[in-house]
């Protein structure tokens, strides 16, 4: 292969892929000249840098959680779970990523490539549905209260199962001819094929847009929509008991409380909004494609690539910021991960019974 590299005078993006990938090449690439090599290298020092904080810092929270008592509950298993599929991304798809950056293209065979894009399908519809079970959590806690039903172990386990199963259906479908999985315009990525003319390929985007984008985001947003105004409710009743009691100090616990509840949902939106910000420039690129794809040239599909695999490093750092605690229990165990004061546990108790952690599902069992 490497003889057939030298002396050869690249004239398209294509010239440097191997004969074997060949076939799975769309005749849109062809008209792009090869990119700059500083694009790939600026990629692989990017896929490494992502790759190392999102193994170390997914690593830690599953370490946290499973090691410690007071966050062993059923809500925290869906954390766990949306930690090990960051992890397994990063682990998975980062280095074959690296390797290819390094050679300017996909040198890793046909096989790979499938295997390759299925994980990048697999964890990014598990990362997505488990954070959307999240959302549906809090707000049985938060909004439904006294009357909801409380999740279990069970239920937890349940709903796991039926995020890997339902993640691994879109996943192998385009291995039976509904949809496939290509090189993308960068060659050093793969994903689904989404300049093919073909409506039965095209409709394969189109479905799972439907269920693994837009389903989601609207359930996410419905929850978090009647969590905010849940609190804001509660806030304005206790506002509204104080003035008529005429004295501010006895809502001080409570207006502890109800500031930590808000504190967390904008915590938890923020979350979100990172999610849907690192997998939204890949549907666009999708979109484009099936609609048209003139547009679409090879450094663009870089972005799409580096924007969705960045969402495996956000969450370990949103939980250390907003999660009690889990940040007691990270100083505990690894005292120098954790920047600025920790609150002591018997002060955060209350509040972490009662309000948890958002956009981590953390619900403490009740002693």
């Amino acid at each position: 292969m490497a003889n057939r590299w030298q002396g050869l005078t690249n004239t398209t993006v294509v010239d440097r892929v191997p004969l074997e990938m060949l076939h799975l090449i769309d005749p849109h690439w062809y008209q792009y000249p090869p990119m700059n090599p500083l694009w790939h290298c600026i990629l692989g020092i990017v896929m490494v840098i992502l790759g190392v904080i999102s193994w170390f810092g997914n690593g830690v929270v599953i370490y946290i959680f499973s090691t410690t008592k007071s966050l062993r509950s059923p809500s925290n298993l869906l954390v766990v779970n949306l930690a090990f599929s960051d992890f397994l991304m990063m682990i998975i798809m980062s280095p074959p990523m690296i390797i290819n950056c390094y050679f300017e293209t996909w040198v890793l065979g046909p096989l790979m490539c499938d295997i390759y894009a299925m994980c990048g399908s697999l964890f990014g519809c598990a990362s997505i549905w488990t954070m959307t079970c999240i959302a549906l959590d809090r707000y049985n806690v938060i909004v439904k209260g006294l009357s909801a039903k409380p999740l279990t172990i069970k239920s937890a386990l349940c709903r796991i199962l039926i995020i890997w199963l339902f993640g691994l259906l879109w996943t192998v479908l385009p291995l039976f001819g509904w949809n496939r999985y290509v090189p993308e315009g960068n060659m050093t990525a793969c994903g689904t094929d989404y300049l093919n003319k073909k409506w039965l390929s095209k409709s394969y985007i189109l479905v799972y847009s439907v269920f693994v984008y837009y389903l989601p985001l609207f359930t996410i947003i419905y929850s978090y929509f009647f969590i905010v105004k849940a609190v804001a409710v509660h806030e304005k009743a206790m506002r509204d008991q104080a003035k008529k009691m005429n004295v501010t100090s006895l809502r001080s616990a409570e207006q502890d409380k109800t500031s930590a509840e808000c504190k967390l949902a904008k915590v938890a939106l923020v979350t979100i909004s990172l999610w849907f910000m690192a997998w939204t420039p890949y549907l666009v690129i999708n979109y484009l494609g099936i609609f048209g794809g003139a547009n679409i040239t090879p450094l663009a599909t870089i972005w799409g690539s580096v924007f969705a695999k960045a969402n495996a490093v956000y969450n370990p750092i949103v939980y250390g910021i907003s999660h009690p605690k889990y940040r007691i229990a990270l100083k505990e165990k690894i005292p120098w991960c954790v920047c600025g004061q920790t609150e002591k546990q018997t002060q955060q108790a209350p509040v972490a019974d009662t309000a948890s952690n958002i956009s981590s599902g953390t619900a403490v069992e009740k002693s």
